[in-house]
C-alpha cells in the first residue's frame, strides 16, 4: 500500500470517527484518493456532530449509533481507529473471519512516510515532550547550521499528517507523539520509527490491554522493527518491565538524566565502539514542575541527536509555554491560582501534578474508570492536598482511599467531598481555598462519564473559573480543615 491513489474507486470502511475526531484526518485523505468511504461509530450523529460538520462536502456514507456488519459487504479495505479495542470489538472480529484487511491511520502514515521519523511515546510526558522538541526544532531550522528539511508535528498530539505527504522530502523530520494503541497496530506492518524515544511506562490503559505486560508490549513497538542504524532514547535508570528489557541492550542507544541540581542534563550515547557523556546546564523553564525538567531532557537529548546546538535549545525550551489542559494557567482570582491539568487521565499523571505544585492545594479528581488502583494518589492526597473534591463514576472509590489514607494520621488531614456535577465540583474546590491557595484539576481518570473527551472537560472548568466576578457565600466557613 505504497502508491497514492491506489484506492480509487475501492470502498473502505472507517470503523471509529471517535469523540476526538481521530477519523477526520483518514477519512479525508481516503476521499482525496478517491475512495469511496463509509463511516461507522458506536456514537450518534448529534454526539458527532463536530466531526461530521469537519467532513461536510465529502462524498461520505455514514452508519452511526452501532457497528452494523452490513458495512462490510464488497467492503476492499477497513481502517481502524485506534480506540477500537479490537480484541473485544464483534465488528473487527467479523472483519476478519470475512478476510477484509486492515489498517489504521498512523499505518497508512507510517508506511508511506519519506522523512526521518521521531517517535515519542510514555505513560506520561509524551505530549509535553513532542511539543518541547516541536519547539526547538521549529527554532533550529531557522538558524545556518540547520542542516534537514522542514520540520513536521503529528500523531497522537492532535494532527494527521496524511494530507502533508506530497509535501514531505526524505531529509525533512517527522515528529510522531505515538499511544500505544497506535503502537500495537504498528505491529501489523512491522515499522518503528528511526529515532525512539520512551519517556517511561507506568500502569495505564489497564482497561483495554488487560495487563502491563501486553501495554508494555505494545509500547516496545516503538523501537522493534527499526531499520539498521535506528536509534533507541531512554531516560537513565529507568525501570523497565521484561517486554522491554531488551531496549536496555540495543545499539546505538542514548540516554538522560536530570542531575541533582535541577537545572543540568546529563545525556550518554553508546555505541559498539564507545561511550560518550556530555552534561548541558543552565535549563530554565516557564512551565513548572521538576517532571518538566525531565520532559527537557528528553527533548534536549533527541535535539542533540539531529545535531541542533545546545544553546539554541536551551533558549526555545525556556520560552516554551506549556500545552493546553497540562498544567495550563487559567486564572488567579480573589489570592487563589486556578490550573487545568484535565490531560491528567492517569493516577501517576495526577501524582506528578501535585507535585509540581509548592503551595497549599485544592484538588478535584475523578471520572470514568480505566481500572487502575487509586491507592498510591489517594498517599499523595493525604500528604499534600488541603482538600479534595471528588466527582465522577470514581469518586467513591478515591474519596475511600484517601480517607483510608489518612485514618491513623494524627495531624490535619484533607477535607474530603464527594459531589454529584462538574459545576458543583469547581465551585465546591474554590469554597475550600483561601488566599495564597492552588485549585488543581487533575481528574488522574478518563473524561468519558460527563464529557466528550479531556479537552471538553478541560474548557468547561475555564469556563466556570473565567466566569466569576465575586466572593461565593459562607466562604469561610467552608475552608477548615477536618482532624
Amino acid at each position: 500500500m505504497s502508491t497514492v491513489g491506489q484506492f480509487n474507486g475501492k470502498r473502505v470502511v472507517v470503523a471509529g470517527l471517535g469523540r476526538f475526531g481521530g477519523g477526520i484526518g483518514v477519512t479525508r485523505w481516503l476521499c482525496k484518493q478517491g475512495a469511496r468511504v463509509v463511516v461507522t461509530d458506536r456514537a450518534s450523529r448529534d454526539d458527532l456532530s463536530e466531526s461530521i460538520t469537519a467532513l461536510e462536502g465529502l462524498p461520505v456514507e455514514y452508519q452511526l449509533g452501532g457497528h452494523d456488519e452490513s458495512a462490510l459487504d464488497q467492503c476492499d479495505l477497513l481502517s481502524v481507529s485506534p480506540a477500537v479495542d479490537k480484541a473485544h470489538s464483534e465488528f473487527f472480529q467479523a472483519a476478519v473471519l470475512r478476510g477484509v484487511p486492515w489498517t489504521s491511520e498512523m499505518n497508512l502514515f507510517l508506511e508511506r512516510c519519506p522523512a526521518r521519523l521521531v517517535g515519542i511515546t510514555g505513560t506520561v510526558g509524551k505530549s509535553t515532550t513532542t511539543a518541547m522538541l516541536g519547539t526547538v526544532l521549529d527554532a533550529a531550522k531557522e538558524t545556518p547550521s540547520w542542516s534537514h528539511g522542514r520540520v513536521w508535528l503529528g500523531g497522537n498530539i492532535g494532527k494527521s499528517l496524511l494530507d502533508d505527504l506530497p509535501d514531505m522530502n526524505p531529509d525533512d523530520v517527522v515528529v510522531l507523539e505515538l499511544s500505544s494503541f497506535q503502537l500495537e497496530d504498528a505491529a501489523a506492518i512491522r515499522k518503528s520509527p528511526d529515532i525512539a524515544l520512551i519517556t517511561n511506562i507506568r500502569d495505564n490503559h489497564l482497561d483495554r490491554h488487560g495487563t502491563m505486560a501486553s501495554y508494555a508490549a505494545a509500547k516496545a513497538n516503538i523501537y522493534r522493527y527499526q531499520r539498521k542504524g535506528g536509534l533507541v532514547v531512554l531516560p537513565l535508570g529507568l525501570e523497565l518491565p521484561q517486554e522491554l528489557d531488551d531496549a536496555r541492550s540495543r545499539l546505538p542507544r542514548w540516554g538522560y538524566a536530570v542531575e541533582p541540581d535541577g537545572r543540568t542534563i546529563r545525556i550518554e550515547s553508546v555505541t559498539a565502539a564507545r561511550r560518550n557523556e556530555f552534561h548541558v546546564g543552565g535549563v530554565s523553564l516557564a512551565v513548572p514542575g521538576p517532571h518538566n525538567i525531565a520532559n527537557a531532557a528528553a527533548a534536549l537529548t533527541l535535539s542533540r541527536i539531529l545535531g541542533v546546538d545546545d544553546d539554541t535549545a536551551l533558549s526555545a525550551l525556556a520560552s516554551f509555554t506549556g500545552l493546553p489542559h497540562r498544567l495550563e494557567f487559567v486564572r488567579e482570582f480573589e489570592g487563589v491560582c486556578y490550573y487545568n491539568d484535565s490531560k491528567a487521565t492517569t493516577p501517576e499523571a495526577a501524582i506528578t501534578a501535585l507535585r509540581a505544585i509548592d503551595r497549599p492545594v485544592v484538588m478535584i479528581v475523578g471520572g470514568s474508570d480505566k481500572g487502575i488502583s487509586f491507592v498510591d494518589l489517594a498517599v499523595e492526597l493525604g500528604n499534600r492536598a488541603k482538600a479534595v473534591v471528588c466527582l465522577g463514576a470514581t469518586r467513591e472509590r478515591i474519596a475511600a482511599d484517601v480517607r483510608a489514607a489518612v485514618q491513623s494520621r494524627n495531624g490535619p488531614k484533607p477535607q474530603t467531598v464527594c459531589v454529584g456535577g462538574f459545576a458543583e465540583a469547581v465551585t465546591a474546590a474554590r469554597g475550600f481555598a483561601e488566599r495564597g491557595d492552588v485549585v488543581l484539576l487533575s481528574p488522574a481518570c478518563a473524561s468519558f462519564d460527563m464529557f466528550k473527551n479531556y479537552e471538553k472537560r478541560g474548557d468547561a472548568f475555564r469556563s466556570i473559573v473565567a466566569s466569576w466576578t465575586r466572593s461565593p457565600p459562607n466562604r469561610d466557613r467552608q475552608t477548615t480543615w477536618t482532624t
